[in-house]
């Protein structure tokens, strides 16, 4: 069943691979960027949480581009209009225009993920549901690794890695439109209050939003981190694309673990490795290379898993009415976090120094 499910998604999975591959690389590299310039830690924190700012109006906004125009084409608006707000990066220097970009990247950003969460959780039952959100999640991080490693590859001062990024999420608008795969009918749902979800789901809301704070940390300061304690842009590459990567490995059986466990005793599990391995980069990490990518691959991928079990810890607690509400109150929650995570992690790195990233994401866990 499980199978079958993914093969008819296959066209909108193809398309969120090639959409979260060319984000992913986008933000590494303009953490690249902005740390080889010289830019403070504070700084660049502050220009990457305007794309949560903008993460927040897309979770907003995104459900009524969807009940306007239906899936397919939100998706082609929102794809499009990341693709031509990275075109714009290398036209000038200034910090607030790069600001201002991200800002718009985030509500593409978050509008895709209403389109696609919502589709998901429109054909998923709770019998496959945590199996099928890792499935997307394992697409998403094996074209995250990808963008990782093509970082090591370019020069990320020069404006073709811009272009780069800008073809592969344009690419991503062909595959989903070519498709006959049906969308799912847009129906009524009914709004549900915040108050209901932290009555009924707490775990899941709160993790959410916990998973906001440690992704957005890692994607927008982690490259700032690799800098300060010394790796050249090759190894920079290496330690992003394996940390994203680990993700993968765990992936499947945490699903088929959380389709058979109470949900809420993995979360546990989840972030007890999150504070193991976070401090086991601060404390082994500087001994040498592998140690640091280990435990930082072991971290993120523990931390990718909290937000696809939060969502169908949530969705379990829900009625069929309630989840597209339910999912976009997550994003929105998850939103907020990524909004709080560059500038909790620049700050602690400022007051730390580069360790502080790791330190400061273990206190959140």
């Amino acid at each position: 069943m499980i199978k079958r499910l993914v093969i008819s998604l296959s066209a909108l999975i193809f398309s969120v691979f090639l959409l979260m591959g060319g984000n992913t690389f986008v933000m590494t590299l303009l953490g690249v960027n902005l740390g080889l310039r010289g830019v403070e830690p504070t700084l660049i924190g502050s220009i990457m949480v305007c794309y949560a700012v903008g993460f927040v109006l897309g979770s907003l906004y995104g459900p009524r581009v969807i009940k306007r125009v239906g899936h397919i084409r939100a998706f082609a608006v929102f794809s499009a209009f990341l693709a031509s707000s990275t075109l714009i990066f290398p036209l000038t220097d200034s910090i607030w225009v790069w600001a201002l970009l991200r800002a718009f990247a985030g509500i593409a950003v978050a509008g895709s993920f209403v389109v696609i969460e919502s589709w998901f959780s429109a054909v998923a039952t709770n019998e496959y549901r945590a199996t099928l959100f890792f499935t997307y999640q394992i697409c998403t991080y094996v074209a995250a690794t990808a963008g990782q490693l093509l970082i090591g590859l370019i020069d990320p001062v020069a404006f073709v890695p811009f272009t780069l990024g800008a073809i592969v999420l344009t690419a991503a608008l062909v595959p989903l439109s070519l498709s006959r795969v049906e969308a799912p009918t847009i129906e009524h749902n009914e709004r549900i209050s915040i108050n209901v979800i932290i009555k009924d789901a707490p775990v899941g809301l709160l993790a959410a939003l916990c998973s906001g704070i440690l992704i957005s940390s890692f994607y927008s300061m982690a490259p700032v981190y690799a800098i300060e304690v010394g790796l050249p842009v090759n190894q920079l590459s290496y330690f992003m694309a394996a940390s994203v990567f680990t993700f993968i490995l765990f992936a499947w059986p945490l699903g088929r673990l959380c389709d058979r466990l109470d949900r809420s005793k993995i979360m546990v599990w989840l972030n007890t490795m999150i504070v193991g391995s976070a401090l086991g980069v601060v404390f082994l990490g500087h001994l040498n290379l592998w140690l640091l990518i280990g435990f930082s691959s072991l971290y993120m991928g523990m931390v990718a898993a909290v937000y696809p079990v939060a969502v169908a810890i949530t969705n379990d607690r829900m009625e069929a009415h309630h989840i597209v509400a339910a999912s976009t109150t997550l994003l929105l929650s998850y939103g907020l976090g990524s909004t709080l995570g560059p500038l909790f992690s620049s700050s602690m790195m400022t007051w730390l120094g580069a360790q502080g990233l790791y330190y400061g994401c273990a206190g959140v866990a």
